[in-house]
């Protein structure tokens, strides 16, 4: 450390204040929107206890509304389909990204590397409305669903399948769809973690006579483990946030397999039939956040276990 940097840290709070003063000018507008949308929500938990409709002040209830919450069997569904579905999606999602990333890896030509990521990165800057109709278009039962057709002439099914109709249909449609909304975007992180691998790990493997695939399996996915590890529990605090994805894709006849907590709670916010129960609907999002919470202490937990260290 030399004479100058230590002259700067016995300097007064206020001098070094005045010294760096724009830079904390430029911090300021980042600080206020985490204070207005991170913190200061915080102190609507206080709603989960109470009966609050708006039109009259909140009436403190205790934990009414959680004992509501966990004796309604839609609550509970909601809940272990949420977990199911986000779950399988991450771990589907990811895996593919690591499939897509070891695939774009061996391709040679720098050109056409850079044309497959930009085609596999594309669809997950289509919103989901479009992603929705696009897909319901395909898998339509009817005369323009390209996917009934084409299974129809192959001989597979002998009548249309309404995919997104049926329940029994409706997870693995969802599945491919969001595979091929999201898993082009999760390349990126694995690609930058390929990229950093030293070449001369892969020159001395070819020395000592390694081929393609036990490069691949003793180098490269060794390499990738902590990125995948670190990516599974980051994507374990969103497993139930999920919304968009499954409000644009499910319908009546799905519900049993697609209602997840968030579209429960926007179905009894806005079609409750009356004035809704924000006190109740707050205590279902401080429950999931409590759920989410968890999950992530719990992969932490675990990968301290197995690796020796995690993330927090």
């Amino acid at each position: 450390m030399n004479a100058a940097n230590i002259q700067v840290r016995k300097a007064p709070l206020k001098n070094r204040i005045l010294k760096y003063k724009w830079f904390y000018v430029m911090f300021l507008p980042v600080l206020a929107f985490v204070i207005v949308f991170h913190y200061l929500p915080m102190f609507g938990v206080y709603f989960a206890f109470t009966k609050y409709n708006i039109i009259k002040a909140p009436v403190w209830v205790g934990l009414k509304n959680f004992k509501r919450l966990f004796s309604m069997p839609n609550f509970w569904r909601a809940f272990s389909n949420t977990l199911e579905i986000s779950v399988t999606s991450l771990l589907l999602n990811t895996g593919m990204s690591v499939i897509i990333s070891l695939m774009l890896n061996e391709i040679v030509s720098t050109r056409a590397k850079k044309v497959a990521q930009t085609i596999i990165y594309l669809p997950h800057f289509m919103s989901w409305v479009v992603t929705a109709a696009v897909f319901q278009m395909l898998f339509s039962p009817t005369t323009s669903g390209l996917l009934n057709q084409l299974l129809l002439k192959m001989g597979l099914i002998e009548e249309s399948i309404y995919f997104l109709g049926n329940s029994q249909w409706w997870r693995l449609s969802y599945y491919i769809i969001n595979i091929w909304h999201n898993t082009g975007w999760g390349t990126i992180i694995f690609m930058a973690t390929l990229t950093g691998i030293d070449p001369g790990i892969y020159e001395a493997a070819s020395i000592d006579g390694a081929g393609r695939w036990k490069k691949m399996w003793y180098i490269t996915l060794p390499s990738l483990a902590n990125t995948i590890i670190t990516v599974l529990i980051l994507n374990l605090a969103k497993v139930m946030n999920l919304f968009e994805s499954v409000f644009v894709l499910q319908n009546n006849a799905v519900m049993d397999v697609s209602q997840v907590l968030q579209t429960y709670v926007y179905y009894q916010t806005f079609n409750s039939g009356g004035i809704p129960d924000y006190g109740y609907t707050t205590a279902i999002g401080l429950f999931r956040s409590l759920v989410g919470a968890a999950l992530v202490l719990m992969c932490n937990y675990a990968s301290k276990k197995v690796r020796g260290r995690g993330i927090m």
